[in-house]
């Protein structure tokens, strides 16, 4: 029942629980005072304080994110954030993890909690695709740093996959696939090895690639395209085992 109340917005679960507890919540007439109670707003009449719950309709959203754009709902300084590109009547969504101010690319939002949960929690193993633009020539030697595991700031941070697909002396595209999406890690992993990155783009979650989406828009994610995030969580890929490096396909 809390998170039924708090999927529908009438309040935080934690409040929830102190509605059911003060019998301030009924199910089709009948008060409900035990936590964990189960109804479904769809078929039953569920009302706080003799007014009526109404089931809020989930929402899935693939956004590309452009650069300087706060990954958050509000920003104490002001700055513009992801929201700002959504239509006014979503301010129900928020980002599934997020990606810092100066990285671009595939952004998730939603207003489903156990989505969200299911995305971001190292546990569930959704990998997460970059492609990272480097100032220099990168050494494939590097990757396999990469691949192994490094230290950085006394913490440990690892690509389960990377590759090089571009390389020359001024610059180099590189793909890094990650797993758990630690703090920056995709900068931070760079920083370790002493390379700079000049751009960075997410172009995956999952299965869900960012493909054509231009920069700054958004679409609504397919039942089936959620159900195949949803089950992305329990496959492991046999082709892209932990330590893997791929050689580069183009040199220029």
């Amino acid at each position: 029942m809390q998170k039924l109340l708090a999927e529908s917005g009438v309040a935080s679960r934690r409040h929830a629980e102190t509605l059911i507890l003060g019998g301030l919540v009924s199910v089709n007439g009948q008060p409900v005072r035990q936590l964990g109670s189960r109804a479904d707003p769809m078929v039953d009449r569920v009302t706080v304080d003799g007014k009526p719950v109404k089931a809020r309709r989930k929402l899935y959203v693939a956004l590309h994110k452009p650069r300087d754009l706060v990954c958050s709902r509000r920003d104490e300084n002001r700055r513009r954030t992801v929201l700002d590109l959504l239509p006014r009547e979503w301010t129900s969504l928020y980002p599934v993890g997020r990606l810092d101010r100066d990285t671009e690319g595939l952004l998730l939002l939603t207003n489903d909690g156990d989505f969200c949960l299911r995305l971001t929690h190292p546990r569930f193993g959704v990998p997460k695709c970059y492609r990272a633009t480097i100032e220099g020539r990168v050494d494939p030697a590097v990757l396999t740093r990469m691949t192994r595991g490094l230290m950085h700031d006394d913490e440990h941070l690892r690509a389960r996959r990377a590759r090089l697909l571009q390389s020359n002396n001024s610059r180099s595209l590189v793909e890094l696939e990650l797993m758990e999406g630690k703090n920056r890690e995709v900068r931070r992993l760079f920083d370790a090895v002493g390379l700079r990155v000049a751009r960075l783009c997410r172009v995956q979650v999952g299965p869900i690639r960012l493909g054509e989406l231009p920069s700054g828009k958004w679409r609504v994610l397919t039942p089936v395209e959620v159900e195949s995030l949803l089950a992305a969580g329990g496959q492991k890929s046999a082709r892209h085992r932990p330590g893997t490096v791929e050689e580069p396909h183009l040199r220029t």
